[in-house]
């Protein structure tokens, strides 16, 4: 006989997952819409017939991508937490019409007089523009509303539990209702934690899901479970009820590994097997670190002039700063930037971390690391295979040392090659600390552990944002 299920609401609850599908469908449906807006405005400017064979003889291949493109630059808006607040998504679609306005100002000026439409153009970046932050704040109005929230309770209120509260508490707006704690400590039952009362040992879970209307748990106990709340959380499973371990929460929120909150061996019995990936994705990553790093390359080459002048004027030779690095596996190499530091930045020979206006860094230096331009010479690498366009920030040995006694997990990003950019680059802007150093490497282990194609694109296209927006340390 089958089991009723416990909570009818649960079919209203809206995953993160789920949240990206909505917002792509509906950035597509704004993209279009704009995209023929732009169209019929194009029309009215030539006086010709808004038909079927304007659409498809007068109207250049291209112009039917621009809202793929639109979403790509975008992309960083799919964060569920930057999605959520008006002030992110102005920013977001700011920047997008931006980059979408320079493109397409660099393709008008090389191409042949009177080629483009001028009109379509500007008129589709306005409406997708003015649409999108409609459709945005229409979403953040809709979704960010109760009746489309889970409403969760955390199974223990220690540590683990507690700090997982505690971040989810300083996201403006929540991605979830908590409705409290279940923990079997006595001592803890009808305390308040993190703002959230400890509601009940367990035994009556069930009772306390109905009561609550609660549609997920959230379990956070490392140590011995009892085994009536072991019970009655397989229980509510079967009911409908979803439970969801708390490594798994706390990367789908923050998009980070939590390295603090896992026990020891965690290296072992879950980062490694999750962390191989398929040849298909290594031969396609090595042939766009190849095709990028040559375009690198050549960049660098059109540039050299002008940044060697600059860097010799301003402090002297030499141009090029070159330092050991560890590597995948932690075999060393020597990476090669632009020097951006006065000569006798370390003539110590104390390695030393970047810091907010670091007194080492050159008037020259701290341009070129605001526009990522110090890092063009690091093609020679990745075209070598000591690098990657995309992967955790390289260090030096003597820090990864340092890191690898203080920090738990810290070895683990060195299973993979040191990328010109990251996952972890995009998502915090620099590590002056150690503390800096641990929310760094808990985004490095999340890149490993979910490294796609698809990824790596993503952090590309975010890249490019941060570069336009010189937003580098």
């Amino acid at each position: 006989m089958g089991v009723e299920r416990i909570n009818s609401k649960t079919q209203w609850r809206i995953r993160v997952r789920e949240r990206k599908i909505v917002l792509f469908i509906g950035d597509i449906i704004v993209g279009y819409l704009s995209l023929f807006i732009g169209l019929f405005a194009w029309a009215q400017r030539d006086w010709m017939a808004f038909t079927s064979e304007f659409l498809w003889q007068r109207a250049p291949w291209w112009f039917y991508i621009l809202p793929l493109f639109w979403i790509l630059m975008m992309i960083d808006l799919y964060d569920i937490r930057k999605a959520n607040r008006r002030k992110d998504t102005l920013r977001g679609v700011a920047q997008a019409a931006i980059i979408n306005l320079l493109v397409y100002l660099v393709i008008f000026f090389i191409s042949d007089p009177n080629s483009l439409p001028r009109r379509a153009v500007a008129v589709w970046i306005l409406s997708a523009t003015i649409l999108t932050i409609l459709w945005r704040f229409l979403y953040i109005q809709v979704f960010t509303a109760p009746v489309f929230l889970r409403k969760v309770l955390v199974i223990g209120a220690g540590k683990a539990g507690s700090s997982l509260v505690k971040m989810i508490r300083e996201n403006n707006p929540m991605p979830f209702i908590i409705a409290g704690f279940i923990d079997d400590d006595p001592d803890k039952l009808g305390q308040t934690i993190e703002g959230f009362p400890v509601v009940g040992n367990g035994n009556d879970l069930i009772e306390d899901i109905q009561k609550y209307g609660v549609t997920d748990l959230i379990f956070s106990i490392s140590g011995e479970l009892n085994a009536e709340l072991f019970r009655n959380i397989l229980l509510a499973e079967e009911q409908g009820v979803e439970v969801t371990s708390l490594p798994v929460e706390y990367e789908d929120l923050f998009g980070r590994v939590p390295i603090f909150l896992l026990q020891s061996d965690w290296i072992l019995r879950s980062f490694i097997d999750q962390m191989h990936v398929s040849s298909f994705y290594e031969t396609g990553k090595r042939f766009f670190d190849i095709l990028g790093g040559l375009l690198f390359l050549i960049f660098t080459a059109v540039l050299f002039p002008l940044i060697a002048i600059a860097i010799i004027l301003d402090s002297g030779f030499p141009i090029f700063y070159s330092q050991p690095r560890v590597g995948k596996n932690g075999v060393p190499y020597k990476i090669h930037k632009f020097r951006t530091m006065s000569r006798d930045a370390e003539k110590d020979g104390v390695a030393r971390m970047a810091t907010v206006n670091d007194q080492r860094v050159t008037r020259v230096g701290k341009w070129l690391r605001r526009s990522h331009l110090d890092e063009l010479p690091q093609a020679i690498n990745i075209l070598k295979g000591e690098m990657s366009l995309v992967g955790p920030r390289s260090e030096q040995v003597e820090l990864v040392n340092q890191f690898q006694k203080e920090l738990p997990f810290y070895r683990g990003r060195l299973f993979v090659r040191p990328g010109l950019t990251g996952w972890a680059q995009i998502n915090q802007r620099y590590a002056s600390t150690t503390e800096d150093t641990a929310v760094k490497l808990e985004y490095d282990l999340y890149y490993i552990k979910h490294r796609n194609l698809m990824l790596d694109l993503t952090i590309l296209v975010r890249t490019v944002g941060t570069v336009a927006g010189f937003k580098g340390l």
